[in-house]
């Protein structure tokens, strides 16, 4: 009987330690930024493909955009309605260059510039517009990331002329 008890004495003080901490390990920086980029790949790839519902899936319920001279989108349902009303005038092809990210437990934030190439559906010229964007990614209890917060700015085109607006209806699809 004893011999019995000290077995499962053993195992249990066996699966104990093989068990260890049962704390997820936290990702590191370099995890988190390739994540956040391949994050930025994909939502790029979206606006580029006119895509809604992927970018709809990687934003969160409460996604607040704020852009130039028009009161906040707040919430999924209005930024998939702006995006709709976007790829419905212009077909886009944007680019982000990121200056700086900077993580901090389940948020982070990423500052850089963007360039918007527009071309009308309608017919006419191509508008280029240029930047600077700061967004917020908040991670999800799965471990993935998705943009809570985005903001950006259009800067005035070289020589001083004012950057080109994308008209009265229409919101930049990033």
């Amino acid at each position: 009987m004893k011999i019995l008890a000290s077995i499962a004495a053993f195992g249990v003080i066996g699966s104990l330690t093989a068990c260890g901490d049962s704390t997820p390990k936290r990702p590191s920086y370099d995890e988190d930024l390739a994540a956040i980029t391949a994050f930025n790949k994909r939502y790029l790839g979206a606006i580029n493909d006119e895509d809604i519902k992927t970018l709809s899936s990687l934003t969160t319920e409460g996604h607040v955009m704020l852009m130039p001279n028009r009161p906040p989108l707040e919430g999924k349902a209005a930024n998939d309605e702006a995006n709709g009303r976007a790829f419905e005038q212009f077909q886009f092809d944007e680019e982000w260059h990121p200056v700086e990210t900077v993580i901090s437990g389940d948020l982070g934030f990423q500052r850089g510039t963007y360039t918007t190439k527009a071309t009308p559906r309608a017919g006419g010229e191509s508008r280029t517009i240029s930047g600077n964007f700061l967004r917020i990614y908040q991670r999800q209890p799965n471990g993935e990331w998705r943009m809570t917060r985005d903001t950006f700015n259009s800067v005035p085109a070289p020589g001083g002329a004012s950057a080109p607006s994308l008209g009265a209806g229409a919101a930049p699809a990033n």
